[in-house]
């Protein structure tokens, strides 16, 4: 069989956090791609604000270096689970994998997540332990986790020979040998053992075309544009093709534009051959997994899965008293025309309508998923509000079932038992713990997805600060009956409107935690902060002090409040309970009643605690 030693494809795997987009800028900078003028930031291949400020990659993104003769594609993927459903695509793009590492940190949930992808494909895994000159760095211990965690996925025994790197990415240096002495000052033996070990593609240029699309682009003046591996054949410019859909429907079209990539930059093309990672345009409405194929010649490859959405959250248009304050897009039709060109790109989200007209069920593949999508919006210049997030179920077998996640906690040991109980009465089942070693520990738990919400923030709080979680889906499995988590404590919640004052802040206090501090606007049914009681608190935050003489107005001017608690927008996600929502705005993340007059939700609430003691 004929190969392309000109090209490798490749894709580069890791946890969050364990250096690999900025290995990749390392290789970019000391490959013969870039020119020497060009000035990379740290974080060059992370496009999206939002990536580089959370420090994670969330869209998959190409580039090719050259290393003398040979093109190395290689695509960055995201880490966290709720975009496998890149992931699981990427690994049908590729011939081999790049399994970044920290050398201190070792295997974790994400690590093994997007490696079992990537084992299923039987790809050809290269090894990178990363970090090698970090305090505590434990190469061979982790080389050995490595290990254990191949076989534990089943890893065949040509993947179990897997070569190794040790590579500090932040120094730009490397080498084959664990010895931090060892370590020299270019990338060449990650290049070396590149093409040395990853399979070239199958060069099968003479025979019938077949192209996939793995992923999606959109360009305002191009329409859709399609991603992914040429496989067989050609494909030129002014080719009149067909498109084998998804519902088995062709579709005829002529190639107006192709893509190939180069550094961090897309470049027009002529024409691509078997092995090649392009981008196609010219096809309207062109989706992941269908095959392009000559018109006379209609060969489908296997669809690619793509993963369902787990969890769920109604995008209602902003309709609170400060509704259209700070927002440029403040309707439910522009709020619907950009969810729907959300879907243009992101294959794993899902937009419905619902009996309200201004309000859509949006699914995802986590909380992390739909926050990043508020994020952006929210960015744009759009408002909207959100309801509390609930997990999809779905019939497996005939059985109800309910996602779960594999979760992966390291904290110091005092705070292991609080960990335990918190996690247990949440439905979590312990699988293992271990000792870390300089009084850590590592707990292994199944969770149901649905008592994790609002989790992360009470085990901030509980190991103050000093605990790390990472959490992955695992499977779906029967729903756990007659269990309702949610949050135990009530909210403080105002009954006028106007800025709030010190003086009325000081006695609400006493009464919970804060979430706002003086002289911010408030209106009825907003809530101004967490009870400490397990019921809803009508305060009054507006209330001035009487003053009756110059000493006591001056006395007011010296009290003061604790500092409130200022809630990020995943945290303000979490803390909903069922009657309430988070609107969000460009400058603003408020949480309010769903029923905003505080007499009409007293009545709302007399009603539904009567209608549950009869039923």
């Amino acid at each position: 069989m004929d190969r392309r030693n000109d090209i490798r494809n490749i894709a580069i795997i890791a946890h969050v956090d364990h250096g690999k987009t900025t290995l990749v800028n390392e290789l970019l900078k000391q490959s013969d791609t870039l020119d020497e003028h060009i000035n990379l930031d740290d974080r060059a291949m992370d496009s999206n604000d939002i990536e580089k400020e959370r420090g994670i990659t969330i869209l998959s993104k190409n580039t090719a270096v050259k290393y003398g003769d040979t093109t190395i594609n290689i695509l960055d993927t995201p880490g966290h689970a709720d975009f496998g459903g890149e992931v699981e695509r990427i690994m049908k793009m590729v011939d081999g994998v790049l399994l970044v590492v920290d050398a201190y940190d070792g295997t974790m949930p994400q690590t093994r997540f997007v490696l079992k992808k990537a084992l299923e494909q039987n790809l050809t895994p290269i090894v990178v332990i990363n970090k090698i000159d970090r305090p505590g760095a434990r190469p061979a211990e982790v080389v050995d986790e490595v290990l254990e965690l191949f076989i534990e996925l089943g890893a065949n025994e040509d993947q179990l020979e897997f070569p190794i790197v040790y590579t500090s990415a932040i120094n730009g240096t490397s080498s084959t040998d664990e010895e931090l002495e060892t370590q020299k000052e270019t990338m060449n033996p990650v290049f070396d053992t590149i093409v040395k070990e990853i399979p070239a593609p199958t060069d099968n240029q003479n025979e019938p075309l077949q192209f996939q699309v793995a992923m999606l682009d959109y360009d305002d003046y191009v329409g859709r544009i399609g991603v992914g591996r040429v496989f067989r054949g050609t494909i030129k410019i002014g080719d009149q093709v067909s498109v084998l859909k998804l519902d088995g429907s062709t579709q005829n079209f002529r190639v107006t534009k192709l893509f190939g990539f180069f550094g961090l930059k897309k470049i027009e093309i002529d024409s691509a051959k078997a092995g090649d990672l392009i981008a196609v345009s010219g096809m309207e409405d062109i989706y992941v997994g269908e095959t392009v194929t000559p018109v006379d010649h209609q060969d489908a490859l296997p669809v690619l899965r793509i993963d369902e959405p787990t969890l769920q959250m109604k995008f209602v248009a902003n309709n609170s008293p400060f509704a259209g304050r700070e927002g440029e897009y403040v309707t439910a039709r522009k709020i619907e025309e950009r969810l729907h060109k959300q879907t243009r790109t992101d294959v794993s989200l899902r937009v419905e309508p619902t009996d309200q007209p201004n309000a859509w069920t949006v699914s995802g593949r986590g909380e992390l998923h739909l926050s990043i999508l508020v994020e952006e919006m929210r960015r744009e210049g759009y408002e909207l509000q959100l309801s509390r997030p609930e997990v999809i179920y779905k019939e497996v077998e005939g059985v109800m079932s309910e996602p779960f996640e594999s979760v992966q906690i390291d904290t110091p040991d005092e705070y292991v038992g609080s960990i335990i109980e918190a996690l247990s009465q949440r439905k979590a089942d312990m699988k293992n713990m271990e000792p870390m070693g300089n009084g850590q520990t590592r707990l292994h738990f199944l969770a149901p997805s649905r008592g994790l919400i609002g989790f992360s923030t009470e085990f901030l709080s509980m190991t103050g600060g000093y605990g790390i979680m990472n959490h992955t889906y695992d499977s779906y499995q029967p729903a756990i009956k007659n269990w309702a988590p949610g949050r135990r404590e009530g909210a403080l919640v105002s009954i006028n409107q106007g800025p709030s004052t010190t003086y009325s802040l000081q006695s609400i206090e006493e009464r919970g935690t804060l979430f706002i501090g003086a002289g911010v606007e408030i209106y009825e049914g907003m809530i101004v902060g967490k009870s400490s009681r397990d019921r809803d608190i009508s305060v009054n935050a507006t209330k001035g002090k009487k003053l009756t003489n110059t000493r006591a107005s001056g006395k007011d001017h010296s009290s003061s409040i604790k500092t409130p608690k200022e809630l990020t927008l995943e945290q303000s996600i979490e803390f909903l309970n069922d009657d309430e929502y988070c609107e969000v705005t460009p400058q603003s993340i408020r949480l309010r009643k769903k029923i905003l007059n505080t007499n009409e939700r007293e009545k709302s609430s007399k009603q539904k605690k009567l209608a549950s003691k009869k039923g």
